[in-house]
């Protein structure tokens, strides 16, 4: 495992632990080198997750695209990392759960919009804007109003 901040290949496990329902291992590992810390998570790789796109075309499923949607709706807000991780994790295994080969991309979204909601607002309007495309302050205004 390389350090993501100076590239060396020398570090040591400080501290596992079994996260995800017993479906991965969480690692908190310091590097030899330039002693700093960082987490690797193992996981077993399980079936490939199509995700079926608006205009039909189908690509893989991309949790690192859900979690920079998240990210850029949560800039600037009191939300940590590691609950953006948590809502990244809980919806690939809702995902998962369903046991097909191929999920819409509306169910996707809508699985964020719902968890976002939850946890902050602002978060929630800003995916909601980009998710569902809104084209001017009435759709703001409507789904506030709708969702108040």
């Amino acid at each position: 495992m390389k350090c993501p901040f100076c590239a060396s290949d020398d570090n040591q496990v400080l501290e596992s632990r079994v996260v995800d329902e017993g479906q991965a291992v969480r690692r908190r590992r310091e590097c030899g080198k330039c002693h700093k810390r960082f987490t690797t998570y193992e996981k077993v790789r399980g079936q490939v997750l199509w995700v079926i796109k608006k205009d039909g075309k189908r690509e893989p499923f991309d949790r690192e695209k859900i979690k920079r949607g998240i990210l850029r709706a949560i800039e600037k807000r009191p939300i940590s990392l590691d609950l953006v991780d948590d809502i990244v994790d809980q919806i690939e295994r809702e995902m998962l759960r369903q046991e097909k080969e191929e999920v819409g991309s509306r169910v996707i979204g809508n699985a964020v919009l719902k968890r976002l909601k939850k946890i902050d607002r602002i978060a929630w309007l800003r995916f909601a804007s980009v998710y569902l495309e809104f084209a001017d302050l009435k759709d703001f205004e409507k789904a506030i109003e709708k969702n108040h």
